[in-house]
C-alpha cells in the first residue's frame, strides 16, 4: 500500500513539469542571445573593416 501512495504522489507532483518549463524558457533566452550576438558581431566586424581601411588610406 505504501508503494501505491508513493506512486500516486509522484504522478501528482508538479516539480518535474516546472523544471521542464524553465529549461524551455532558458533555451528560448539562449537562442535570442545567440541571435543577437551573431547580428551584432556582423555589424562590429563591418566597423573594424571600415576603420582598418581608413587607417590604410592614411598610411597608419
Amino acid at each position: 500500500m505504501n508503494l501505491f501512495r508513493r506512486t500516486i504522489r509522484f504522478l501528482r507532483c508538479d516539480d518535474g513539469v516546472t523544471s521542464v518549463e524553465y529549461c524551455v524558457m532558458l533555451a528560448f533566452v539562449l537562442l535570442i542571445v545567440i541571435a543577437g550576438v551573431t547580428a551584432a558581431g556582423g555589424g562590429v566586424s563591418g566597423w573594424w573593416n571600415d576603420i582598418n581601411s581608413d587607417l590604410n588610406t592614411y598610411d597608419f
